[in-house]
């Protein structure tokens, strides 16, 4: 039977994303249960590996890349769009919540990314970039999808307008060494295990690869039962000790985590979803202000031990820092006990 490679599918949907992968990146794909080559079969993508013959749906030219036996998520959850897992807002309810003022204050985080986007011009002439979680574009990643030069591989649990690829971070369907760079924002809090997303991230990009990662340290659960894990900057930097740091820092200060603690502190008082939707708009409108005093705490000490979140840039490397380099990194304003 003629065979197509597999992303191919993924370009007849000409709403989508135009930084859309390449011949060579399309080769990329592997099955996420044992990491051999992928076929198209008919209206599916089946492992070439006798032994394993995992067969992955492919669902409005998205393929369904996920391992059922090890994921949260099942591919059943995807064959019907409409009641699929994580589906996010429509556009037009998130562009009604936005006339309202919002208590979010990224101050870092498009010079971080112009920072990545400039890393990866300085090495590569069309740098391959995995982007991780990409349903819904976070704070400051204007620099990532206006660069003409990067192909981007848009991945989610969720559908999206750029994701081409369902799978989940912690078997990412990528053969190993297969990326220039890979962002990974605002989604390491929603993942079972971060240190085995991180392992993931680490082995699909190739050597000296750049990563981009935020994280939330004083924020509250906000997405349900898919929320498990906070980071302060120390724990942000070890779940990156694989990599070597370029930078790290508070991406989003203590103004917005003290908005944030007012809200949830509302939110508490009620229960039903209409009345939630109420206390949101009340605690927008009366303390979206409070993140502006971002502006002059974001690189203090103390935003350090109580900032909103944190960002991590840095380079694949083959060594490990140790638990003991990374405690002479501390930056906050806490004397220690010991």
């Amino acid at each position: 039977m003629k065979t197509q490679s597999p992303i191919s599918l993924l370009t007849a949907d000409s709403t989508r994303s135009s930084l859309r992968p390449s011949e060579e990146t399309q080769q990329l794909l592997c099955c996420p249960v044992c990491s051999a080559q992928l076929e198209l079969d008919e209206s599916q993508l089946k492992c070439t590996n006798t032994l394993c013959q995992a067969c992955f749906p492919i669902v409005n030219g998205i393929p369904i890349l996920i391992d059922d036996e090890a994921s949260v998520f099942a591919i059943d959850d995807y064959l019907d769009i409409d009641n699929s897992t994580l589906k996010p807002k429509p556009l037009w309810e998130r562009q009604l919540i936005n006339l309202i003022p919002s208590i979010h204050l990224n101050l870092k985080g498009k010079q971080n990314y112009q920072k990545f986007v400039a890393l990866l011009q300085q090495r590569h002439s069309r740098p391959k970039v995995l982007v991780v979680g990409s349903s819904i574009r976070g704070q400051g990643m204007e620099p990532l999808y206006s660069a003409p030069d990067l192909e981007l591989v848009e991945t989610d649990v969720a559908f999206g307008a750029d994701v081409s690829i369902i799978c989940d971070a912690h078997s990412l369907p990528f053969a190993d060494n297969s990326f220039d760079g890979v962002v990974i924002q605002a989604v390491l809090e929603h993942v079972v295990d971060p240190y085995q997303c991180v392992a993931e991230v680490h082995r699909v990009l190739k050597p000296e690869g750049v990563v981009y990662s935020e994280t939330p340290f004083m924020q509250q659960v906000h997405l349900g039962r898919y929320d498990f894990t906070r980071f302060t900057h120390l724990g942000h930097q070890r779940l990156f000790r694989n990599f070597a740091e370029i930078a790290s820092g508070p991406v989003c200060g203590t103004g917005m985590a003290l908005a944030w603690s007012y809200q949830y502190f509302l939110l508490s008082f009620v229960k039903s979803s209409a009345a939630r939707a109420v206390v949101k708009i009340i605690t927008r409108l009366t303390s979206f202000w409070l993140k502006y005093f971002d502006y002059l705490l974001i690189d203090r000490a103390g935003t350090y031990d109580a900032a909103s979140g944190f960002y991590f840039l840095g380079t694949k490397s083959d060594r490990t820092v140790s638990d003991r380099e990374l405690l002479a990194q501390y930056k906050g304003a806490q004397a220690s006990s010991f």
